[in-house]
């Protein structure tokens, strides 16, 4: 196994270990590729969303929230193409009837990362990478999920779970831009759940089944697509290197060429990571023309044109959408901040090895440990005065269990920026001693003061 696979493997253990993400439904002897987001997962999702909202959205005066309909009449997805070309190729072994995508058959051949890409030119030229058997000819998959409003199954009351958030957007543009008055351009954006009934999810959380994205179409002047492009690639450096800040020489930026972009697609940058198992897509950015105003004009018979108030110009708005899988963020924001060191020990001049989750200060899921040198009640009780004053502004745990130098290893492997050691000099100097995670340098802070100074630390 390579040492990519191996950390993988590493990060998955750690998830499990320490409570960022648990197989679904374990006890039942799971679901495939199914997972549960288990505390410190779900509070390093909330705060990935958070920042991605505050980035996108909320720092941004051209940008609208909405959060639409899961379920929505099945003619949206007739109008956007969904129900006729929302496909993926499959092929079947004729041994162990093992169904897959054809491209994904390609890394049983080789893990070189163009191989994301790359087209299979012969069914015959593979085998079945679980039993080597010989492979049907591809055929047509739907990805829709499909489910039934009512109490009866027949085709009038077969409705779809969304597969993206983009449908209910679009078809709420005009209700958007009469009511907030906006003048193009201008984006509405939304995080929210989609499912996509997918042939060969894997690779832990990097494809599954039900998923999260966070994602804007942004309303523009055609003339002006090529200008708003280039702002929002800039935008989205700006995310991945100062938000995320992660080492963006993992990122590759994959320019998609005539006749392989969407059919509704004048340009598209595919933004793809550096993954253990290969280069593949962490998220896009597609001018996708007018085409799905113009769909959805069509069928609905709805005037979805804009008026330009200066030029009284009336135009289908283009649109220039950015996709974010908010999954696919924290599987890079893991393997990103996973990192094993030496570690100096409390006998001088020797090292430990230590696990770190060096997550960016404001990301991380616990910001701040409270930690009692003793549980003796006049050390814990004092402590947890601190903690329940800290929590006011931070994310906290409390943990008094075990050695300090356990403690401390504990609170690394969950990434926490700073842990607070209350001692028994504390009750006399009114002092405690703040711990750096990646430095491991110890400062000594008044406790009048430190609800500031750990600020001053998330800024």
């Amino acid at each position: 196994m390579s040492k990519d696979l191996e950390k993988l493997e590493k990060v998955v253990s750690l998830c499990k270990r320490r409570g960022f993400i648990f197989p679904g439904s374990e006890i039942y002897g799971g679901l495939a590729n199914s997972w549960d987001y288990a505390p410190l997962g779900h509070l390093l999702k909330q705060n990935i969303k958070k920042a991605w909202w505050k980035f996108f959205v909320q720092e941004r005066n051209d940008m609208v929230p909405m959060d639409t309909a899961i379920i929505m009449n099945p003619k949206v997805w007739e109008a956007s193409g969904h129900l006729q070309n929302f496909s993926d190729q499959l092929v079947e072994c004729k041994k162990c009837h093992h169904r897959f995508r054809p491209d994904h058959l390609l890394e049983a051949v080789s893990m070189r990362p163009e191989y994301d890409k790359a087209k299979v030119q012969s069914i015959s030229e593979l085998k079945c990478p679980d039993c080597d058997g010989a492979l049907t000819e591809p055929k047509s998959f739907n990805l829709m999920f499909k489910t039934f409003l009512g109490t009866n199954e027949d085709s009038a009351t077969t409705a779809y779970l969304r597969p993206e958030t983009a449908g209910g957007m679009f078809v709420n543009f005009k209700n958007i831009q009469t009511v907030t008055r906006r003048r193009l351009p201008f984006g509405i954006a939304q995080i929210g759940k989609c499912f996509r009934n997918e042939i060969t999810p894997g690779n832990f959380i990097f494809r599954t089944r039900e998923f999260e994205i966070g994602e804007f179409e942004y309303f523009i002047n055609p003339k002006d697509w090529e200008s708003v492009f280039e702002m929002w690639l800039g935008e989205i450096k700006r995310w991945w290197s100062e938000v995320m800040q992660i080492n963006m020489d993992n990122l590759v930026w994959h320019e998609i060429e005539d006749g392989e972009r969407a059919h509704y697609s004048k340009r598209t940058v595919d933004i793809e990571y550096k993954y253990p198992f290969g280069v593949k897509e962490l998220h896009g950015i597609a001018y996708r023309t007018d085409f799905d105003l113009s769909r959805h004009e069509k069928v609905s018979g709805q005037d979805l044109h804009y008026t330009d108030p200066e030029t009284n110009e009336k135009f289908l708005p283009h649109v220039i959408e950015p996709t974010f899988g908010i999954d696919r963020m924290l599987l890079v924001s893991l393997l990103e901040a996973y990192t094993e060191e030496q570690a100096p020990t409390s006998e001088a001049g020797e090292t430990e090895a230590r696990v770190v989750m060096k997550f960016p200060r404001k990301l991380a899921p616990i910001q701040v440990a409270v930690l009692p040198l003793s549980k003796k009640e006049e050390l814990s009780s004092v402590a947890k005065d601190v903690a329940n004053d800290l929590r006011k502004n931070f994310s906290v745990d409390y943990d008094e269990t075990q050695s300090i130098g356990k403690r401390y290893r504990r609170q690394d492997e969950i990434g926490t920026p700073y842990c607070v050691t209350f001692d028994f000099e504390s009750l006399e100097d009114k002092k405690v001693t703040v711990r750096d995670r990646d430095t491991m340098a110890q400062e000594r802070i008044a406790i009048a003061e430190l609800k500031n100074y750990l600020q001053s630390k998330f800024e």
